[in-house]
């Protein structure tokens, strides 16, 4: 296997926007080959994933509105982080906020990169077993609906192309391997 480490250096930075959800730059980077390039980039906070597991073999997913894509779909509950919070905790506040439901365990699944070609944004993803009803407590602007779906279900719609939410998509590849390998 080929050892070659690729790089970037920026060489410069120059804020185009800041919002409340991300920030926008316009980088100038040095290449591998001494040349330059622009390099835009979108600068987020990251976010927390958490895939509820049942015994009885169901998950947790909503369905929710997407405004940029502009239609309903199916996903594991999730939220964004806010600059500097941990991202376990923010995993269990959406499993209450959005399922109504604590847990009693947790196993990490890791974290993912969805968009490497412009975005900073990880996804931090558990899944949580042991699960108990509370009371949901949605933000303001949050519409959505929990479903409780068989994960052989869920799995059939990731790959029939019925759910397209990425950290949806590695979350449930990623439950069923663990099941299939006898690690959960």
């Amino acid at each position: 296997m080929n050892d070659t480490v690729h790089f970037e250096k920026t060489l410069s930075s120059e804020t185009l926007f800041e919002g409340r959800v991300i920030t926008l730059t316009k980088d100038t980077a040095l290449l591998e080959n001494g040349k330059t390039a622009t390099r835009e980039v979108v600068h987020h906070h990251g976010g927390a994933c958490i895939l509820p597991y049942f015994a009885d073999g169901t998950i947790c997913m909503v369905r929710q509105f997407r405004y940029a894509m502009q239609q309903q779909l199916w996903e594991l509950p999730a939220g964004k982080l806010e600059k500097g919070e941990d991202p376990f905790a923010a995993a269990k506040r959406e499993l209450e906020e959005e399922c109504g439901l604590t847990a009693d365990n947790y196993i990490s699944l890791g974290e993912f990169y969805p968009t490497v070609g412009y975005d900073t944004e990880v996804i931090y993803t558990w899944v949580a077993t042991g699960l108990h009803e509370t009371k949901m407590h949605l933000d303001a602007d949050e519409f959505l609906t929990p479903d409780r779906v068989p994960l052989e279900k869920a799995y059939q719609m990731v790959m029939s192309g019925e759910i397209k939410d990425g950290k949806t998509i590695a979350g449930i590849l990623k439950l069923k391997a663990l099941l299939a390998e006898g690690k959960l």
